[in-house]
């Protein structure tokens, strides 16, 4: 899993190198933990690691569905945010990745399957979201931003539980 993403390709290759990054730093920090140490919430903040895994991998998959205009495969989310964060009865971590996985397939699969960048999308106003058109560049994007900001949060947490750094799972998967 390669912390610096290679400069070459075009814009959608680039677009999906980026965001396979920062998944990959979300995975980095959940390398070798136990279901406990997974599910702690050992900061002030609510969140635990394989709840930051559960969200981005069902946000990244919601995204997906709204941008080739098909149902939200979660729609329970609106009703119950908090549990988006939270691994339910039967859920665990090795789950979660797995299902994160898929979902980075099917990413990629929809991406280069588009004619361009430029396919766009509505969105409804909704809670944080002013609505309008939006296009798979924006989608992109947005989803590198969103990933990104979970991955730093997944290094904190991962910190506290065992004192392990980036540095430190990097230089572990050599």
């Amino acid at each position: 899993m390669p912390l610096l993403v290679d400069g070459g390709g075009d814009e959608r290759e680039m677009l999906l190198a980026y965001l396979e990054a920062q998944r990959a730093g979300l995975r980095r920090a959940v390398r070798g933990l136990t279901e406990e140490q997974a599910a702690a919430r050992p900061t002030a903040s609510e969140l635990s690691l394989a709840g930051l895994v559960k969200h981005v991998a069902r946000c990244e998959r919601g995204w997906m569905a709204r941008l080739v205009d098909r149902p939200d495969p979660y729609p329970e989310r609106s009703q119950n945010w908090a549990a988006e964060f939270r691994l339910g009865e039967g859920e665990t971590l090795a789950g979660m990745l797995a299902l994160y996985d898929e979902v980075a397939r099917e990413t990629e699969e929809i991406v280069r399957g588009l004619a361009d960048l430029e396919h766009s999308f509505e969105l409804p106003p909704r809670s944080w979201f002013a609505g309008g058109k939006f296009n798979a560049r924006w989608l992109l994007l947005h989803l590198i931003e969103e990933t990104a900001r979970h991955a730093g949060h997944a290094d904190i947490i991962r910190e506290s539980i065992d004192g392990a750094t980036v540095a430190d799972l990097m230089a572990a998967e050599k």
